[in-house]
């Protein structure tokens, strides 16, 4: 069986609400720069394991520097998004963070849209409002 983009999308945002919630139990008595470490040492050892089932080599090469900048600073930024969401869910509540942290929607969008040059329609742009105003209305509740 063949997983489409969509598939693979939904069950990113299966586990990433999984992600929300264990994080949650995890971060309760730890430091949150702690929780991430222990996270992304179980993500390295995955992702690792992933790759080498799949031939290791297999598209590795040399890639251009630029594309090794890319993804040197994608590293960053998510390394950098972990420790953040860590510190929001030792402080916040997890049915609070996780909406606000979905903002992050509304900013792929935004910066596609600038820096990639992708185009959305009016639809496509209500439904990004739509979706920043649901994280809000869910973040922001008494």
């Amino acid at each position: 069986m063949q997983i489409t983009w969509q598939g693979w999308a939904i069950l990113s945002a299966a586990f990433a609400a999984a992600t929300a919630i264990l994080a949650k139990v995890g971060v309760d008595s730890l430091p949150p720069a702690f929780a991430t470490v222990v996270r992304t040492a179980v993500i390295l050892v995955i992702v690792v394991g992933v790759w080498l089932a799949q031939g290791a080599a297999v598209g590795a090469g040399s890639p251009p520097p630029r594309i090794v900048g890319a993804l040197v600073a994608s590293g960053a930024a998510t390394g950098l998004s972990w420790l953040c969401y860590f510190q929001a869910l030792k402080l916040g509540e997890a049915s609070r963070v996780a909406p606000l942290d979905k903002l992050s929607v509304v900013l792929v969008v935004v910066f596609a849209a600038v820096f990639l040059g992708e185009r959305l329609d009016v639809r496509g742009w209500t439904g990004v409002a739509l979706i920043a105003a649901g994280a809000l209305l869910v973040a922001t509740r008494r």
